[in-house]
């Protein structure tokens, strides 16, 4: 039997709009919230209802025959909320998507047409079920066609809809219309509700009858009502009445179930970022596309001749190192995979060790052989290569004595440029995004956590389709998206400061950094002896020993024992001994600033001269850091393993941790800082001319800014002044509030705002940039710097107002 499903494809959207209030959207700032309750709801209605043939209708943009007959109708609605409206086309492409009819007529309403299709329907005796929650609709419910909410899991028969209203659905529309709605301002009549609708329906059997009674009720207010407003009852039942002629486009069999158009569904999921749908309807686009890519094992001298044939005579090599560690010094290859293109990929085991018998070792060439006959093609410049996170590949292989050159892309840095920060920079979370593809994890090939083994130990026959996919994937990727920052026109980003930026960085790793090991040890040892000094005269003044490291006994020592004030309780009912806390108390005992000495040596100690050492390469005698070139939003670099961005500067005992990195004999340490460099790109940024002479004519910046806020000479501009001047200058620049410059120079809200304002009339257009951009930002989504990186914003628009101002501020 055929099952009809009609969407009422407003009230579903409208209902998932406010279900899922909560901020939602993508990095692009475009609220998403009702397209993935719409989505949501569209799969629970294809798994929960199982329809033959399926139909979504909605209204037409402009008024329907409704507004002839009463121009009032549906005239004092609010506006659609500017964060649904933006939404309405990725609605309507879903729609097409997923492959059901969209209907839309002009002069009707959708329940117009649901109505028209119903009867249709019930010519030829089909199921239907209407999913909606819209009143209007439940008077086409009878006993094949039923009402349907898909959010309470709830359908509405004939019964169910005379318990809830008290009527039958054939007399729903006559309920409809004493009552009135005003929602969409119909009138009805005053002072009937449901309830009393139901009784006289019930009583008199329709509408027209309870009119002609009105004359016999009891009870005066109602007859008199009725009495005066039957013509606005008889309009309210022209307006609640659903057409079911209305003129349709298609039959009934033009609504059948089609499969959905998977790789368009996955390109909207990317766009909406819909990471969990993109992960489930990918699964199923690889599965359709079948096998996709050709994996081929080169374990023979012949396959391994034919790899080399073919990899010389190609455009674009992908390179992917399937290795033993993750640490390139450490890293020993286990095999190579390549790709040229998107359908073919090889594998070269050279490194798995399975089994101790002869008759266990697996089958896989010689690991020197293979190299030396790989080298003269991964170091050819002329062929050009691709792959996913190249500076460690390129590591790797510059280990094993191969110099990788010819790179022409990294879909790691091609997917920064595009989304700076949008995700981790791993290859399964940009495959996803942009390819709608689900790779084969690590995890799956290799076990989890304790029961994890090394790649040497993954058998060949697991290992080939992970490092091929790895090496395709990688392939796909960066076509894809070196044609999508194309058509932006960003792609010299990539090419002119990322790619080589990275060759730069891998350098700088390989290389590592000198440590004075001796230097350090003894500092470790002073360390020590200090806080057991500073522990042993906490001891002498509380009067007994104490693990001064365990919140409860630092807490019970300050508040109960010493009595010191402003003490705070945590969750759990102990007192509170954080940095912010301890800090307040110094000034009142000696404790307090002891613990606070403890805990800052403590955390020297621990995070470096005792860590420091132990990162030290057994092989090199050096610390390599790993600097991350795509994790950051704002573009700057980070650093890992260790953290050498981090090393502290401020207190006499950091700098001697600073002393520990140590140059070549012969070389020495250099470092270069742009001077007021923020500064000098908002006078470029803004074109302010004040700004911009006081640069060229190298003056002192926040001595100048002192000298004009103040309105004084720069002669008369004392120390004080110009520190509160440089406060001012960089805070203005980052967003800081009258409020927040009050508190950061502990003077008055006003005086601040004198200051802010003196400011402005001093460098006019830094306002006006200032200004620019933010409108900008709001516009677009994004801002962006002189070379084309964009930092997303999408809180620009949030309806928050401390989510907007932070978003504003950054």
């Amino acid at each position: 039997m055929p099952h009809l499903v009609l969407i009422d494809g407003p009230n579903v959207v409208f209902r998932a709009f406010h279900a899922i209030r909560h901020h939602l959207s993508n990095s692009r700032g475009e609220p998403t919230n009702a397209v993935f309750g719409y989505v949501q709801m569209i799969r629970s209605i294809l798994n929960d209802l199982k329809p033959t043939h399926i139909a979504v209708a909605f209204d037409p943009r402009d008024g329907t025959f409704r507004n002839r007959i009463y121009p009032e109708y549906k005239a004092h609605r609010p506006p659609m909320p500017e964060e649904l409206v933006v939404q309405w086309p990725y609605i309507f492409e879903l729609t097409d998507a997923f492959r059901f009819n969209r209907i839309c007529i002009d002069d009707y309403e959708a329940d117009d047409v649901i109505a028209t299709l119903v009867r249709k329907a019930k010519e030829r005796q089909w199921d239907v079920s209407i999913v909606s929650t819209d009143k209007d609709l439940m008077q086409l419910v009878s006993d094949r066609i039923w009402m349907v909410d898909t959010m309470k899991k709830k359908d509405y028969g004939p019964e169910d809809v005379h318990e809830k209203w008290g009527v039958p659905p054939q007399r729903i529309r006559d309920l409809l219309a004493l009552t009135g709605d005003s929602s969409d301002n119909i009138p009805g009549v005053p002072g009937i509700g449901p309830k009393t609708a139901a009784e006289l329906l019930n009583t008199f059997g329709s509408l027209e009858n309870v009119l002609a009674h009105a004359g016999e009720l009891r009870q005066k207010k109602r007859r008199e009502n009725l009495i005066a407003h039957a013509d606005d009852a008889r309009l309210s039942w022209k307006l609640v009445t659903l057409q079911d002629d209305v003129p349709l486009p298609l039959d009934l069999d033009d609504l059948a179930i089609r499969q959905p158009d998977r790789e368009r569904l996955v390109e909207l999921f990317q766009a909406l970022e819909f990471r969990r749908l993109l992960d489930e309807f990918s699964e199923t686009v690889q599965a359709e596309q079948g096998a996709g890519c050709s994996n081929h094992l080169v374990d023979s001298e012949q396959a391994l001749d034919e790899l080399l044939a073919r990899l010389a005579q190609s455009d674009m090599i992908a390179v992917d190192t399937e290795t033993t560690s993750l640490q390139p010094h450490d890293a020993d290859i286990v095999g190579l995979a390549f790709a040229v293109g998107a359908d073919q990929a090889w594998y070269v085991p050279v490194g798995h060790r399975q089994g101790e018998l002869a008759e266990d070792k697996p089958r896989q060439l010689d690991r020197e052989q293979v190299l030396s006959r790989l080298k003269p093609i991964l170091e050819d410049s002329q062929l050009a290569k691709c792959g996913h996170n190249l500076k460690y590949d390129l590591q790797v292989l510059r280990r094993a004595g191969i110099e990788l050159r010819g790179i022409q892309s990294d879909s790691m840095l091609l997917a920064y440029c595009l989304h700076p920060g949008k995700y981790p920079p791993k290859l399964d979370a940009v495959a996803a995004d942009h390819l709608g593809h689900r790779c084969i994890t690590y995890e799956e090939v290799a076990g989890k956590g304790s029961k994890q083994i090394s790649f040497a130990e993954v058998p060949i026959d697991k290992a080939l389709p992970y490092a091929c996919e790895d090496a395709s994937v990688a392939w796909r990727l960066c076509d894809t998206l070196r044609k999508a920052l194309a058509r932006e026109n960003r792609l010299a980003r990539h090419d002119q400061i990322e790619l080589p930026l990275m060759h730069v960085l891998a350098d700088m790793e390989w290389t590592g950094a000198g440590l004075d090991t001796e230097h350090l040890k003894q500092l470790s040892s002073r360390f020590g002896q200090r806080i057991r000094e500073l522990e042993s005269r906490i001891h002498e003044l509380a009067g007994e020993p104490l693990n001064i490291h365990s919140p409860k006994q630092l807490g019970e020592l300050l508040f109960d024992k010493l009595k010191l004030p402003g003490g705070k309780r945590t969750k759990s009912g102990q007192w509170a001994t954080s940095q912010d806390i301890l800090e307040q108390l110094a000034a009142e005992h000696e404790v307090p600033r002891l613990v606070l000495d403890v805990r800052m040596l403590s955390k020297l100690k621990s995070t470096y001269t005792d860590a420091l050492v132990k990162l030290v390469h057994p092989e090199t005698g050096r610390v390599h850091t790993s600097f991350n070139q795509a994790i950051t939003t704002t573009g700057r670099l980070s650093s890992s393993e260790p953290n050498l961005q981090n090393i502290p500067i401020r207190s006499s005992d950091g700098r001697e941790i600073r002393k520990a990195f140590v140059a070549d004999p012969g070389n020495v340490l250099v470092a270069a800082d742009y001077s007021q460099i923020e500064l000098r790109l908002l006078a470029h940024f803004s074109g302010d001319k004040t700004l911009m002479q006081a640069f060229e004519h190298g003056e002192d910046i926040h001595a100048a800014t002192a000298a004009a806020i103040h309105g004084i000479g720069l002669h008369e501009v004392t120390g004080e002044m110009r520190r509160r001047a440089k406060i001012i200058n960089f805070g203005i620049l980052y967003g800081m509030s009258p409020f927040g410059l009050a508190r950061q120079l502990g003077i008055e809200r006003a005086e601040a705002k004198a200051f802010i304002e003196a400011y402005f009339e001093r460098y006019p257009n830094v306002q006006a940039f200032l200004e620019s951009t933010l409108e900008r930002a709001r516009e677009q989504g994004f801002v962006e710097t002189l070379l084309g990186h964009r930092v997303y914003v999408p809180d620009i628009q949030s309806r928050n107002g401390a989510r907007r101002q932070y978003a504003e501020r950054t």
